[in-house]
């Protein structure tokens, strides 16, 4: 390994602590959001290692074909000593400041969403139901007119013909008419008593 990829190796490792300070900066500053999960919390803790390990290790491949020497952890070790002393507070305030930022911008884009796409979308289904229920409403008024016009005529005949029916008849249609009424009250109460019973 030549003095310029030895060289390049340490400023990459330096660099790449100066990262894993940051990257791990902002995974504890997330970490509360699944904390209370105790397998989600190792299942996160597992992915970021092995993710950085990763990274890393790239960017070391990247400039000396991967080849780990002792150099390489005390270089990786000082970037982030030197992340920790210099730069901590610095990437917390300017986290936090962005996290707002973000935050605000999906606040923005879900009121306009909302405004733009939801509430019309909203309108028009609350806009739908209404004229269904007003139609329906205009066809039962429209039956219920039609029927009545049926029924009128059809009263008024078959009150002329009742009115020609012999006496006897109509005293015959009278009786079978309560006949009629005993049958319908017996099988009420017999439904009555059956589901009475089931209980």
């Amino acid at each position: 390994m030549t003095l310029s990829v030895q060289f390049l190796t340490m400023v990459s490792m330096i660099g790449g602590g100066l990262y894993l300070g940051m990257a791990l900066e902002t995974f504890r500053r997330f970490q509360k959001h699944w904390k209370e999960n105790l397998f989600l919390v190792y299942f996160m803790e597992v992915s970021f290692w092995l993710t950085q390990v990763f990274i890393l290790y790239f960017v070391l491949f990247q400039v000396n074909a991967g080849e780990l020497r002792f150099y390489v952890f005390a270089a990786c070790l000082l970037g982030f000593a030197a992340y920790q002393v210099f730069a901590a507070n610095l990437y917390k305030r300017l986290l936090e400041r962005m996290i707002i930022i973000i935050y605000r911008i999906y606040q923005f884009l879900r009121n306009v969403v909302n405004m733009l796409i939801i509430a019309p979308i909203r309108y028009m289904i609350k806009l739908l139901i209404a004229a269904v229920i007003f139609l329906f409403n205009l066809l039962i008024l429209i039956v219920g007119f039609i029927l009545k016009c049926i029924y009128i005529p059809l009263k008024w005949f078959f009150s002329m013909i009742y009115r020609l029916l012999p006496q006897k008849f109509k005293l015959f249609l009278h009786h079978l008419a309560g006949f009629y009424s005993k049958i319908q009250n017996i099988c009420r109460k017999v439904l009555r008593y059956i589901t009475a019973k089931r209980r």
